[in-house]
């Protein structure tokens, strides 16, 4: 029988690329989307696919059950990839916008593994994997509340992976850094949504942002393909070991390594510019 894997955020980017790698492997993929146009694609193409929102407990609820009952409870990984981008200076920030994305990329996402994990335990076996971020590793200026959402990932996910040591079950993140994809436009449209940019005191700062997040092409020489990201999910879930974290992309190595190395003010006049 073909392990198999449930994945949340299909829809496009690493999500559309994990999937259709992994059934490429040969593993039984159960696909997920926000939106039900999304979800028709995504069977359309041949995918065992559900429509998963995680904002909603019962949804996700209802989503496991399904899962778990044509698996006969026998899912081998959960890919924890759905996440948006919320831009903005924190000061701008109300708390309605700062708690839709944690709802999002940390609620939902962990509410979703705590559903499959009685299963794997019960299997002796399993395999979680983060999708997370090198904002989940350092901070940038306009990116806090997703920076906020990514470092919370990072600490469920060590934690996690300390509690479920003799359970069979390992726990990776994964941090890319730009990865071609939809997340632009998607941090666009929620930046236009909760941010008054004429009002603000970053209002200079925020033409910059939205130029940025209008031009695909900046920083492209460092902006890789989401098959990248595919390698290393590949190897978290083959790996008699997994490794605890995957870097994506060269700027996840360089600033993996200068948070360790460099004083916090030096580092923070690197991010400030960059």
């Amino acid at each position: 029988m073909s392990k198999s894997v449930l994945i949340s955020g299909c829809s496009s980017g690493i999500g559309l690329c994990l999937a259709r790698g992994l059934r490429d492997q040969g593993y039984r993929i159960f696909a997920t989307a926000r939106q039900a146009n999304d979800v028709d694609l995504l069977i359309a193409e041949g995918f065992e696919a559900l429509q998963l929102d995680l904002d909603s407990s019962d949804n996700i609820q209802t989503v496991t059950k399904q899962v778990l009952d044509l698996t006969e409870n026998q899912l081998f990984a959960l890919i924890n990839n759905a996440a948006y981008g919320q831009v903005g200076a924190v000061e701008d920030l109300s708390r309605e916008a700062m708690r839709a994305q944690f709802e999002s990329n940390v609620f939902g996402t962990q509410e979703l593994t705590n559903a499959v994990l009685p299963a794997m335990r019960a299997a002796g076996q399993g395999r979680i994997v983060h999708i997370s971020s090198v904002l989940g590793l350092v901070c940038m200026p306009m990116r806090g509340a997703y920076s906020a959402s990514k470092f919370a990932l990072e600490a469920l996910g060590d934690n996690l992976r300390m509690e479920l040591v003799g359970s069979g079950v390992q726990v990776s993140l994964v941090e890319p850094g730009p990865v071609v994809s939809k997340f632009r436009d998607n941090a666009l449209k929620t930046f236009q949504t909760n941010i008054d940019a004429d009002k603000s005191v970053h209002a200079e700062r925020y033409k910059q942002e939205i130029q940025r997040l209008n031009n695909p092409g900046v920083n492209s020489r460092f902006t890789l393909p989401p098959e990248s990201v595919l390698k290393k999910v590949e190897h978290a879930l083959s790996a008699s070991h997994a490794k605890p974290r995957y870097y994506v992309t060269t700027p996840t190595w360089i600033f993996g390594l200068l948070r360790r190395v460099l004083p916090t003010r030096v580092l923070d006049a690197l991010l400030i510019r960059g």
